[in-house]
């Protein structure tokens, strides 16, 4: 059987050559006579694969040494609660909450349980397609931190600049975009994502937060394994980490820097969106909703106009090799995820599909 063309918003594409290698690694790792799967935690093999994976993510990256870097269980909806434990203040706490799409929506939701988080603008009445005015923003300077979500995997929206916020951390879920293009990491307070749209699979979050920000004093109610203190003591190993995913996750970073760094990725993936959006813009078959200037790299949702259509599309790609590609519930029509590991050649194979659907169906 050969592989499809996977446009999943997550769990998504990984490249084969990392997929290759943790096949010939899977029962024998390096000499162990066991699989990662299998072995301790606390085994000399895994502090290898674990600090590796870390100081490969600094160098992609350019963390400055004032940061933490965190392997951690769940993927981004725990960071929805454990971002205002942690951060806001035990008493009095209070967070400001952009709101662009479904993701960061349920993160201000969440956080109305800790304090008081206040939404300062949403996008939500042009039904999630448009980014906010920045510049129009009243920030409170007081709050304890600025939240978003870089990139809305399911409305296929992404900041293409970050709020300036002065003294108060900003903090930004990178979960669709996570290693996709350089990011001046000194910028924030927090950036944290789940690794299972565009690093690994699914199962670890990695935080990355300022030392400065990483204190005992929080919500009492705060479980010991989310408290970030904890587990930056413990260098990610309070408990048992994702061991299996941390091991993935190191070898797509290695895969990355043979793709020239982040840099190297960003202007294959500018490439690979060139080609869908331009075709997008090129026919009233399809229409792409999202405004042109908000328009993501990793996720490309379009509609046909006719609900019947849409599952007629899905159908046929599906029949073609082309899976996934089903847009979100809360919103239908399709999506294609064309994260780093996703080749141009897959996003030719849809595009051409894309016109012989439009062909046979105008």
């Amino acid at each position: 059987m050969s592989r499809v063309w996977n446009f999943s918003a997550g769990p998504a594409v990984l490249p084969e050559e990392v997929l290759k290698e943790a096949a010939e690694e899977m029962l024998d790792y390096r000499g162990t006579g066991m699989s990662v799967m299998e072995m301790s935690h606390r085994s000399k093999a895994f502090e290898t694969i674990i600090n590796e994976a870390e100081a490969d993510l600094r160098d992609l990256m350019g963390i400055p040494d004032n940061y933490k870097v965190l392997f951690l269980q769940g993927g981004a909806w725990t960071q929805f609660s454990a971002i205002p434990m942690n951060l806001m203040k035990p008493e009095g706490g209070k967070a400001d909450y952009l709101v662009t799409g479904g993701w960061s929506k349920n993160a201000a939701k969440e956080a109305t349980k800790y304090g008081d988080a206040k939404v300062v603008a949403s996008t939500e009445d042009t039904n999630f397609t448009t980014l906010p005015d920045l510049d129009k923003v009243e920030f409170r300077p007081d709050a304890d931190y600025v939240y978003i979500c870089d990139n809305e995997t399911v409305y296929g929206v992404k900041y293409n600049k970050y709020p300036e916020t002065g003294d108060v951390p900003l903090v930004a879920d990178v979960s669709s975009c996570f290693l996709s293009e350089p990011i001046d990491v000194s910028k924030f307070g927090v950036i944290y994502g789940g690794v299972q749209k565009n690093i690994g699979p699914a199962g670890c979050a990695i935080v990355i937060i300022r030392e400065d920000l990483i204190t005992e004093d929080i919500n009492p109610y705060t479980p010991k394994i989310m408290s970030y203190a904890v587990q930056a003591e413990k260098d990610s190993m309070f408990n048992t980490p994702p061991c299996y995913t941390i091991y993935i996750c190191g070898k797509v970073f290695k895969w990355l820097k043979k793709q020239g760094g982040l840099q190297g990725i960003y202007e294959r993936n500018v490439a690979k969106a060139k080609i869908l959006y331009d075709y997008l813009d090129s026919t009233d078959f399809y229409q792409a909703p999202v405004a042109k200037e908000a328009r993501s790299l990793m996720n490309v949702p379009f509609v046909t106009g006719d609900k019947d259509l849409d599952a007629k599309f899905v159908a046929a790609a599906k029949e073609a090799g082309i899976e996934n590609i089903k847009g979100h519930r809360s919103v239908g029509g399709m999506r294609a995820s064309i994260y780093n590991a996703m080749p141009v050649e897959g996003v030719e194979a849809l595009v051409e599909f894309m016109k012989k659907f439009e062909a046979e169906n105008k």
